[in-house]
């Protein structure tokens, strides 16, 4: 099971609006986790054998965020796949490989 998800706080007294702090609190919930992640500037995405193993990091995270603001924001995408191991990586190797092709 691969989810991307977003979190962040609203409602933060920060003059700046930046939320970095709390996407910090986040991701590392994610990596001490042990789950295979990747986090860009946008999501941050989380693989795991089953739907409850997944969702309890992504719980967590979002916890890790509620202390930064008077509420928190959380976008989130599933592919739910049984059976499938290692897509994070292979789903990017695959379209790569896709493009390698089209280009020839």
């Amino acid at each position: 099971m691969l989810v991307a998800f977003s979190v962040a706080p609203s409602g933060t007294s920060g003059s700046d609006g930046s939320v970095h702090d709390a996407v910090a609190a986040a991701v590392k919930v994610v990596r001490d986790s042990g789950l295979p992640n990747r986090t860009s500037s946008m999501f941050t995405e989380i693989e795991g054998p089953d739907w409850d193993t997944v969702m309890d990091v992504v719980k967590r995270a979002t916890e890790a965020v509620a202390p930064f603001g008077s509420r928190v924001s959380l976008v989130l995408k599933a592919d739910i796949r049984p059976g499938y191991s290692g897509e994070l990586d292979a789903k990017v190797e695959r379209l790569e490989a896709a493009i390698d092709q089209s280009a020839q």
